[in-house]
């Protein structure tokens, strides 16, 4: 078993001063921590995985292709391999847990 504490995970991304922090890479899939501070702005690309986004705390938009929705603690939302998305109008700070299936390359 593996368990983690998200306080840690997220003082340790702090610590690297990065936005995300790959946490566990196992066979077929990987799990990482993204954060993103209000106002700013989310320079992702499209990812060759499927992905899973949990919010663990903040409040803003996502657009996964064409499609828009708001987001806030308890949110999930699946993004398709290649697709096209970003967070934006981040209104409170915001944590997401990230799940690439198959690991993220």
């Amino acid at each position: 078993m593996k368990a983690f504490r998200l306080d840690e995970l997220e003082a340790e991304r702090a610590a690297n001063e990065g936005a995300y922090l790959q946490f566990l890479r196992e066979r077929n899939m990987s799990v990482g921590l993204y954060a993103l501070n209000a106002g700013e702005h989310d320079p992702q690309k499209p990812h060759h995985q499927d992905e899973v986004y949990l919010v663990v705390s903040g409040r803003a938009s996502i657009t996964v292709g064409l499609e828009t929705t708001e987001v806030a603690r308890g949110s999930v939302v699946y993004v398709p391999a290649g697709a096209a998305h970003k967070f934006h109008h981040i209104s409170e700070d915001l944590r997401v847990l990230v799940v690439f299936s198959p690991p993220e390359a």
